[in-house]
């Protein structure tokens, strides 16, 4: 735990994480833009305005990490980070739909402009044409991986929906949802990168832990910053989880912790979603220090992550690597 400790105090910022992979960046940014070519000018046209559209391209950026800090060397890395990069985006164009969003990232969602037809089917369309990108590796591990990864991320999908609305919903269901929808995703950017590496069976299941544990904070955080900053930071409306009648981390340690007519509060609305007991809510959430069991909650994930990186051999990457656990928890946005 005191390396954990050091490590942390230690790890770069995120911009400086960038800049190690700097020309891969910029490698996959090209390669994105040239797989979403289509004959079809509104898949360009949509396609392009989600891809530009901002984000903090984590995903790819742990592919190109994992892969380096394996020692990798070659070029496939690229093309798999554009393949998670689409996978991704996929399942946003799909969420939207789903959650009926008009904001991410501080930009109207494509469904707002082109309709939920015409997101869904540009979703499909990159799920498509991922699975094309990643048949050119020519790897059968790397199939296996992707293709149970996005089944996983479908029935975290399933799940969340199922979860909606029901406040009796607990934190391991709630955790369920976070491992299937989002964390399986991470996991799989690291689990990749050693593959890549031919790294040893205990080498590839440290990374996809790393993953794991990684994605896992990082969804904990987004979920407690639902509650606690300013939409101008992350890029959405606050409070929306609770208007789409998501019982989410804060909330369900809200209703363990808060008084009966907190708890009833909550309750309400999350069967009825909307914003109407906002306030309510809110003061909920601050009296049962809910924000502050969500980071902590947070922090242990982080720590798990980088406790899995003791099995890569010290240097740059694997530096990067605990610079995006500590990111992932001190992040404001």
């Amino acid at each position: 735990m005191q390396e954990v400790l050091e490590k942390q105090k230690v790890s770069l910022d995120i911009e400086d994480i960038r800049q190690l992979v700097r020309a891969d960046i910029q490698a996959v940014d090209r390669l994105i833009l040239e797989r979403l070519r289509s004959d079809v000018a509104l898949i360009n046209e949509l396609g392009r305005y989600i891809i530009n559209s901002g984000g903090k391209r984590l995903r790819p950026l742990l592919v190109l990490l994992a892969a380096r800090a394996c020692g990798y060397q070659g070029h496939d890395h690229i093309e798999l980070a554009a393949v998670i990069e689409f996978i991704h985006t996929a399942t946003l164009l799909h969420d939207d739909v789903v959650d009926a969003s008009d904001l991410r990232r501080g930009n109207q969602t494509a469904n707002a402009i082109w309709g939920n037809e015409a997101a869904v089917l540009v979703g499909d369309f990159l799920y498509s044409r991922s699975f094309e990108m990643m048949v050119s590796v020519g790897s059968m591990r790397v199939m296996e991986i992707l293709s149970h990864t996005t089944n996983v991320i479908a029935e975290g999908e399933v799940l969340q929906l199922l979860n909606c609305h029901d406040p009796d919903t607990t934190e391991d269901r709630y955790r369920d949802v976070i491992r299937y929808k989002t964390a399986k995703l991470f996991e799989a950017s690291a689990h990749l990168g050693a593959v890549l590496g031919g790294q040893p069976q205990h080498v590839e299941q440290a990374m996809a832990r790393f993953g794991m544990h990684l994605g896992t904070a990082f969804q904990l955080i987004d979920d407690a910053l639902d509650y606690g900053a300013s939409s101008e930071d992350i890029g959405k409306n606050i409070g929306d989880d609770l208007a789409e009648g998501k019982p989410t981390l804060p909330l369900i340690h809200a209703m363990r912790n808060g008084t009966p007519e907190q708890v009833k509060a909550i309750r309400t609305a999350i069967e009825k979603g909307g914003l109407e007991g906002i306030d309510t809510v809110m003061a909920a959430i601050e009296s049962t220090r809910a924000i502050a069991y969500t980071a902590q909650s947070a922090q242990d994930e982080a720590d798990l992550a980088i406790e899995a990186l003791a099995e890569l051999p010290a240097g740059p990457y694997k530096e990067a690597l605990y610079g995006l656990a500590d990111f992932s928890v001190n992040r404001s946005y």
